[in-house]
């Protein structure tokens, strides 16, 4: 590697960022989950109209707003363990697209990043 280029992050460090990340997410998909499960009851209880309540939101819109959000958590978590996978290997820190170190400035903010800043505005 060239004295120049950017080192990845110690393993342990990454380990730790990614175990942060994954802590983090997790609490996100709980608090979906539970605001999810408290739409459905409102849901259940109110004999309101909700749908043609030209006052606010419908109980549908936020349900699917949840719902996609939840999604979205779901999937940063998919790319922890991939990234917590590549770090098992040993080839967390190296950009699958061309193989060269991703910055680990990148990795600190994305500890998930599987691409290195070229690559990712590339896309």
């Amino acid at each position: 590697m060239p004295q120049d280029a950017p080192s990845p992050l110690e393993p342990r460090t990454a380990r730790d960022l990614l175990a942060e990340e994954r802590a983090s997410a997790m609490a996100r998909v709980e608090a979906l989950q539970r605001h999810l499960e408290s739409i459905g009851e409102v849901s259940t209880w109110t004999g309101t109209d909700d749908e043609h309540d030209p006052e606010g939101a419908t109980l549908a819109y936020e349900r699917a707003q949840v719902q996609s959000l939840l999604a979205d958590v779901r999937r940063e978590l998919d790319e922890l363990e991939r990234a917590t996978a590549r770090l098992d290997k040993g080839t967390y820190g190296i950009c699958q697209r061309c193989g060269k170190s991703i910055a680990p400035e990148r990795l600190e903010a994305l500890p998930a990043a599987a691409t290195c800043i070229a690559c990712a505005t590339r896309r």
